[in-house]
């Protein structure tokens, strides 16, 4: 499965450089999950995702870049476990399925240790976890990113060769407001969006089989509509999927085709790139939907969004 190139590629003559991959990986195509807050279960979809390409043959690796908060190693049966190194190249723990993983947990003594790094030292991590690491040939790297537009983010999309962003949601009203803010970043970096995947949207009553909605109905279509994208995946809301992500057991006891929609997408890169969301077009939806939002007059205005960033 071949995405884009990996070497030498940069974003411009006046934006910053590509981190280099190391000669030891081989890394073809890298897919970000990304959400624009906390709590949407945003680590379960990029565990769920790499599980299911795993399934279906592809060489897969997850890069945790929740440096802060990460969760992939326990979710996978790795956590207490340290990474190894050979001279000053990282090697990724080897998980379930063959799934390679790199995570900030990995290097701490403990791992209920808080990462305390500053701006810098982060994105130095993530430098490390993708140019200092020998990932080896890798069909597909899922890249858990931290939530929010913050510091991380920012170096990831800049810095690695991102080919599509998955962008997860809920049903809630305040999340869906939120992932405006997540496809527009990716839109301002340059990349393109494969599409949302709503989760926790619904819960089946184990008696019956009866869905209802916990959290209201789904916006997905709503969601995806106005952001120009894709609509994906609907998770259920599942606490025997909770409970396999405490035990690490989740490889196992992930159901088949949970993510079926996005994975087809992923598979399909090769032949449709992940298209870069139009931010005009995208604002001109949300005034048809919602009307003009009132805008303060130029001068009492601060522009927080520099063209190069």
């Amino acid at each position: 499965m071949a995405c884009s190139k990996k070497d030498g590629d940069e974003k411009g003559a006046t934006g910053p450089q590509r981190f280099e991959q190391h000669a030891l990986s081989e890394v073809a195509c890298v897919v970000g999950v990304v959400s624009g807050k906390g709590g949407v279960g945003k680590s379960f979809v990029s565990c769920g995702l790499a599980i299911e390409l795993a399934r279906r043959g592809l060489r897969v690796g997850i890069l945790d870049a929740d440096i802060t908060g990460p969760s992939i190693p326990r979710m996978l049966g790795l956590g207490g476990l340290h990474a190894t190194a050979l001279g000053d190249l990282f090697l990724p723990a080897v998980g379930p399925l063959g799934i390679k993983v790199m995570s900030a947990n990995m290097l701490l003594a403990h791992e209920n240790d808080p990462v305390l790094w500053r701006g810098p030292v982060l994105a130095g991590a993530i430098r490390q976890f993708w140019s200092q690491t020998s990932w080896g040939p890798v069909d597909v790297l899922v890249v858990d990113m931290p939530p929010g537009t913050g510091d991380v983010a920012l170096t990831v999309y800049q810095s690695l060769p991102v080919d599509g962003t998955v962008i997860v949601t809920t049903p809630q009203d305040l999340v869906s407001m939120i992932v405006g803010k997540a496809v527009k970043m990716a839109a301002k970096m340059g990349v393109g969006v494969l599409g949302l995947v709503e989760n926790m949207s619904y819960a089946t009553c184990p008696h019956c089989g009866e869905r209802f909605d916990v959290f209201g109905p789904s916006h997905l279509e709503r969601d995806a509509g106005l952001a120009g994208v894709e609509a994906l995946d609907r998770l259920p809301q599942d606490p025997a999927m909770a409970a396999a992500c405490d035990a690490g057991d989740i490889a196992r006891l992930l159901p088949e085709g949970l993510l079926d929609r996005t994975v087809e997408r992923v598979l399909a890169l090769g032949d449709r790139p992940a298209e870069v969301p139009d931010i005009a077009a995208m604002d001109a939806r949300y005034e048809a939907a919602y009307g003009a939002v009132p805008r303060p007059a130029a001068e009492e205005t601060v522009d927080m969004t520099p063209e190069e960033i």
